[in-house]
């Protein structure tokens, strides 16, 4: 497929994966993502309906998007879900989901239909009192029953565990080991700063200590180092002879910028091409207007930074003043 090019940055990185957000609330209270004291949502009506969340991803599909992620919030608490899943099927593209568990039971028969079989279970503790001190919320036992069933029908799963250093990385070997019997992949993530989520290097469990806590369990012999796959925010091991694997998503202590893909669109229809950018361009009005909108998608890429939104230092990123301007991670979107 020949792309027009509006999908490329200054850099020559071409961005083949889109992540919608498709709303701000959750039913949980994770510290990390959640400011203590709340947010304030977007009004209902500046929010992208199921038509123009639809009519958006056909723009990017049509210049060589090829994978497409919902997240939120908690993308299951939209009450129309699972037509925006409808409608979406009907493009030529990978869908994928990133979700909390709770509410997955509801939407497996959509989730067939729509040929969705990728997950991404956000879950950063398999002790249940853990589970409410980070989620303030008791849902472990629902949780824990949606990812027995999803991976009983088959689907392709990955758990994403955020790790706070005092609070979760004693379970590190515990979540290896569901990799024995199971063919999922665990996702350990260092401990990123946004606006509002009291971020400190110190919390922060690095690659380096994942790994030697890994090795020092099983041996170094038995962890075995997998081929990424291209554009893979992760780098990928497995335990010799266990059914699934693990992965760390090192974001703060080792970047992984040079071959990004990723361009992200907010619930509220506002597109930003990094994570940790506090710069944003207006995708929904321009769609409400009548206007097209390729000219704002080349405009947000090609503002694109070399690397983590011009944080390209160890001392600017670690700055936490550096991320107050920018948007609390529930509203950018998982």
């Amino acid at each position: 497929m020949k792309h027009s090019g509006i999908l490329y940055d200054s850099h020559q990185r071409f961005h083949n994966y889109l992540r919608i957000s498709l709303i701000e609330k959750c039913n949980l209270r994770c510290t990390y993502c959640m400011p203590s004291a709340g947010i304030q949502l977007s009004p209902k009506e500046s929010l992208m309906t199921s038509e123009e969340v639809y009519e958006i991803a056909k723009v990017f599909v049509h210049h060589g998007v090829n994978k497409i992620r919902l997240t939120g919030g908690e993308p299951l608490l939209r009450k129309d879900f699972g037509e925006i899943l409808e409608r979406l099927s009907t493009l030529k593209v990978s869908l994928a989901l990133t979700t909390n568990g709770i509410l997955l039971d509801r939407y497996l028969d959509d989730l067939k239909r729509a040929g969705l079989r990728k997950l991404n279970f956000s879950l950063d503790t398999l002790n249940p009192e853990s589970f409410n001190t980070i989620t303030l919320r008791d849902q472990f036992e629902r949780v824990h029953t949606n990812l027995q069933i999803v991976l009983n029908e088959g689907f392709d799963v990955k758990i994403n565990a955020v790790l706070l250093k005092g609070q979760n990385e004693e379970e590190i070997i515990d979540f290896i080991a569901l990799t024995e019997r199971e063919p999922l992949s665990i996702r350990f993530i260092e401990f990123m700063p946004f606006q509002g989520n009291a971020w400190d290097q110190s919390k922060t469990v690095s690659l380096a200590s994942i790994l030697e806590r890994i090795e020092g369990h099983y041996g170094r012999d038995r962890v075995e180092r997998l081929q990424d796959a291209p554009n893979d925010t992760a780098k990928n091991f497995k335990i010799s002879g266990f059914k699934g694997s693990f992965a760390v998503i090192s974001t703060v202590t080792n970047p992984f910028c040079d071959s990004c893909n990723r361009i992200r669109l907010t619930a509220n229809g506002r597109l930003r091409n990094c994570l940790f950018s506090d710069k944003e361009q207006d995708l929904l009005g321009a769609l409400r207007s009548g206007e097209p909108i390729e000219p704002v998608i080349q405009k947000v890429l090609q503002l694109k930074k070399a690397v983590r939104a011009g944080l390209d230092s160890p001392e600017t990123f670690e700055d936490y003043h550096n991320h107050q301007s920018n948007r609390s991670m529930i509203k950018i979107g998982g």
